[in-house]
């Protein structure tokens, strides 16, 4: 096996192996918005959204139901602060389930993690496409001053768009097409949310991520060997970022991961 092979082959099973984690992919249960004072499916408790202004959710449970947050025993009302403040709460339900607040503008939702999920349970892998060398593109990478918006759909939310910076302008040729693609900022990465010819045939129907950085010399290095799956592919409690039109390409792009698979070989999510 070459160098690029044995380095790809190290990516993937890290990606098998994360996909199994307490609070990977597969096991994440439930999603679930909260707007009124209400019950969570899944989980005890009664949760209802905090004063304005407050990145939290509020829980009222009895010391009965064994609920703690940040390691401390509910009994009566307690704050769970969100992933975007400060210092966010993990509420954890019992020996297997954990969870822990995320925001959407103003909006609070629980997610609900259990070790022991069926999808957990019934994992096999992720299919992945052999090393394919050609699939290695090396494309222009121009820097957008102050960046630019670009708006990204999301799978649950029903054509309603999500602005994401883009910091900049990438091109590539494919068999003599160029193609100018946007990829939002993800951490120090950036990320490629697109869509080709393989999807809902031999891939993921809704389509693949890929992240990427620029280098120094004003080029991109594109490597759709790297290509994964998105959490929606593991988990329908997930919302993915759909590909926009400039990143759906009419090409079959045959490299990456293609789908999740259970132990009989089966798909996941049919």
């Amino acid at each position: 096996m070459s160098e690029a092979g044995e380095r790809l082959a190290l990516f993937r099973e890290r990606r098998n192996l994360g996909a199994i984690q307490p609070q990977g992919p597969l096991a994440l249960v439930n999603t679930q918005w909260v707007d009124m004072e209400q019950t969570i499916w899944g989980v005890p408790g009664t949760w209802a959204p905090a004063p304005q202004g407050v990145q939290a959710l509020m829980l009222t449970a009895p010391g009965s139901e064994g609920i703690s947050v940040d390691g401390i025993p509910v009994d009566g009302t307690v704050e769970v602060r969100s992933k975007g403040s400060d210092q966010p709460s993990e509420v954890i339900f019992g020996d297997t389930q954990k969870g822990h607040v995320i925001a959407q503008g103003d909006s609070y939702a629980l997610r609900v993690w259990d070790s022991t999920s069926e999808g957990i349970q019934s994992f096999g892998n992720v299919d992945a496409f052999d090393y394919a060398p050609e699939w290695v593109i090396t494309g222009a990478w121009k820097e957008i001053p102050g960046g630019k918006s670009v708006g990204f759909e999301h799978l649950k939310d029903e054509g309603v768009s999500r602005d994401e910076v883009i910091p900049g302008e990438i091109t590539f040729t494919h068999e003599g097409t160029e193609y100018s693609i946007a990829a939002f900022k993800a951490g120090t990465a950036l990320q490629l949310v697109f869509a080709d010819a393989t999807n809902d045939v031999s891939t993921y129907s809704v389509g693949r991520f890929l992240f990427l950085a620029p280098n120094p010399d004003g080029t991109i290095t594109l490597d759709f060997n790297y290509a994964v799956l998105p959490p929606c592919a593991f988990s329908y409690a997930f919302n993915c970022p759909l590909p926009p039109a400039q990143n759906r390409f009419p090409f079959a792009i045959e490299a990456g991961e293609k789908n999740v698979l259970k132990k009989d070989g089966s798909l996941l999510h049919g």
